[in-house]
């Protein structure tokens, strides 16, 4: 079978994650996935230059996109395929945003403008596959749970970085609407991450368009690794 890790965030596009670009991608080929997401913070999230008024759109778009083409390149290296994902957000309410690419979102500037149940529709639209992430987390920064059930057109039901009830209640989402399930790891730790979740499938994925169809036609199948043993082990000496 085929690994892909959905869900991913590399430093220092996403200002929240500890590891480089170089560091996960080695870690995961040790793995032997053969490809990952990267799927760092948009401007409207925890992005490492959202804050910053002097600089434009565009050069936010371009820095955004830098670690996934410095990925790009390490993942010929390396022999491991990388893919462009994009983790939008709104207070806490997180959508994983497959299939549009960079050049798309320079001639777009105007989804900075858009409400959410505006802006993901667009997006799906524009032929993007909108999966809600972690659509149950709990946290002290999220003052409530906002589900959108008329703008998305999956869930990811398994989230590594959640709880079991959390998990579960994505599921039951998910299987309530009939949304297509995914699931992914939410790794901002590299190597550090304990538990994994990911997609698999019999072949390679060919690129993200692929990866949208299999996911459409429920040929994407999910998968777990837990490494708390061997990651405890290194931490303890």
């Amino acid at each position: 079978m085929y690994r892909y890790e959905t869900h991913l965030h590399t430093s220092p596009v996403s200002a929240c994650a500890r590891k480089t670009v170089r560091e996960n991608l080695e870690f995961y080929h040790s793995l032997g996935y053969d490809g990952v997401f990267i799927t760092n913070h948009f401007l409207d999230g925890n992005f490492v230059a959202r804050k910053n008024e002097e600089m434009s759109y565009e050069e936010k778009i371009r820095l955004y996109c830098s670690d996934y083409e410095e990925g790009v390149e390490i993942g010929k290296e390396l022999g491991i395929r990388v893919f462009f994902g994009v983790e939008m957000s709104y207070l806490g309410t997180d959508f994983l945003i497959y299939g549009l690419q960079k050049d798309w979102y320079l001639a777009h500037p105007e989804i900075m403008e858009m409400k959410k149940s505006e802006e993901l529709p667009f997006l799906m639209s524009e032929g993007a596959l909108v999966v809600h992430a972690h659509p149950y987390r709990e946290d002290f920064y999220i003052d409530h749970i906002r589900l959108y059930p008329r703008c998305v057109q999956g869930v990811e039901v398994l989230n590594a970085n959640r709880t079991e009830l959390e998990n579960r209640m994505a599921e039951q989402y998910a299987q309530a609407y009939g949304f297509y399930p995914t699931a992914g790891s939410d790794n901002h730790r590299g190597a550090e991450q304990k538990l994994f979740a990911g997609m698999e499938s019999k072949t390679p994925l060919r690129d993200v368009a692929d990866f949208i169809e299999r996911v459409k036609a429920g040929t994407m199948h999910i998968f777990t690794v837990d490494r708390s043993e061997e990651v405890n082990d290194l931490t303890a000496k």
